[in-house]
C-alpha cells in the first residue's frame, strides 16, 4: 500500500476476460456508488473482444480508474492477485464483469465496519439476476462457522487489506474456488466475520459464467478442499451434516458411501434432511439423462 494523503477508503478490483457483453453495465454499477472514496483496477486478463477499448474509455472518463493489463490469461486468481498487488486502500473488494453493485453497496458495508469494531470481514446477501437482469431469487449469506457446508460469505464483501496480506492472497491453482478457499483460509487463521442481512449485489447466473461453465470440475475441486477438514473432525452431529452436504452439493458424481459414513456418525441428522437428499437424487438423473 501506498501511504500519501491521496489513499482511498476502499480498493475494488475488477478482474475481466472477454467480458464485453456486460462488463459497461458492471463498469456503470461501481460508479454509481453513493460512497465516491474508491480506486477501481480494472486487470485485463489478455482480453480478445472489445474489453481494452472499454476499460481504456471509462479509464479515461474517471481518474479512479486505473487499468492492468495481463500479456497472457492468466485466469481469474492471478488476475486478482495481481489486481491487489497494485492497490492502495486499507479495505479491499473485488467484483466480476457480468455482475452488479447496487448504488449502497460500499457506503452500507463500511457502515457495518464501523459499527462491527474489529471485524475483519464484513459481508451481505445477494440478488440472483439472470441475463437480461432480471432478478430471480435472494440468498442470504451465512456465518462463518458454517463455511464447511457452503461458502457461506457470498460475493458481496469488504476486507481489511491485513487479511490478503497473511494469507497471501488467492490460491493461483484453484480456478474457480479461490474465494471459497479464501474465505476458509480466513476463518482457519483466526480472522472475524461480520455479516449485513441486507441485499447489496446482483449475481448474474447465465450459462457462460465461471459458476456455470465450469460446474462439474468446481464440485470436484471442492470435495478435494474439504473432504480432509472434514475427515479430521471428530466423531458428531457436525461432522455427520457436514459429510452430507458434502455428497450433496455434487450431482455430477454420487458418493453413498459418504452418506452412508454421515448416518453412522449420526443417523438422526441425516434422517432430518431426507428432502435434500431426495433432492439430489433427482438432481444426479436429471443431468445423467442429458447426457
Amino acid at each position: 500500500m501506498h501511504d500519501d494523503k491521496d489513499t482511498p477508503a476502499v480498493s475494488i478490483v475488477l478482474p475481466v476476460h472477454n467480458g464485453e457483453r456486460f462488463l459497461r453495465a458492471a463498469l456503470d454499477s461501481i460508479l454509481a456508488q453513493t460512497m465516491t472514496d474508491f480506486e477501481l483496477i480494472a486487470v485485463d486478463d489478455a482480453s480478445s473482444d472489445s474489453t481494452p477499448a472499454i476499460l481504456a474509455h471509462y479509464a479515461a472518463r474517471d481518474p479512479r480508474i486505473r487499468v492492468i493489463t495481463n500479456p497472457s490469461n492468466r485466469k481469474l486468481p492471478a488476475s486478482l492477485n495481481t489486481g491487489f498487488a497494485a492497490t492502495r486502500a486499507p479495505w479491499l473488494t473485488w467484483t466480476s464483469d457480468d455482475n452488479l453493485l447496487r448504488p449502497e453497496m460500499l457506503a452500507r458495508l463500511v457502515e457495518a465496519r464501523d459499527a462491527a469494531c474489529g471485524a475483519d470481514i464484513i459481508h451481505a446477501d445477494y440478488v440472483l439476476i439472470d441475463d437480461a437482469g432480471r432478478e430471480t431469487g435472494c440468498v442470504a449469506t451465512g456465518p462463518a462457522n458454517d463455511l464447511l457446508l457452503d461458502n457461506t460469505i457470498g460475493c458481496s464483501f469488504l476486507y481489511r487489506r491485513e487479511v490478503d496480506e497473511m494469507l497471501g492472497g488467492y490460491d493461483e491453482s484453484l480456478f474457480g474456488l479461490e474465494d471459497y478457499d479464501f474465505w476458509l483460509r480466513a476463518r482457519a487463521a483466526g480472522f472475524t466475520f461480520h455479516r449485513i442481512a441486507e441485499p447489496l449485489y446482483k449475481y448474474r447466473r447465465h450459462a457462460s459464467s465461471l459458476t456455470n461453465s465450469r460446474a462439474e470440475t468446481i464440485h470436484e475441486m471442492v470435495h478435494e478442499r474439504l473432504s480432509g477438514e472434514i475427515e479430521a473432525m471428530p466423531r458428531s452431529p457436525t461432522r455427520a451434516r457436514a459429510r452430507l452436504r458434502l455428497a450433496t452439493r455434487n450431482a455430477y458424481r454420487l458418493r453413498p458411501k459418504l452418506v452412508a459414513r454421515a448416518f453412522a456418525d449420526h443417523p438422526p441428522t441425516v434422517l432430518r434432511h431426507w428432502r435434500e437428499i431426495a433432492g439430489w437424487l433427482r438432481h444426479a438423473a436429471r443431468l445423467r439423462l442429458r447426457r
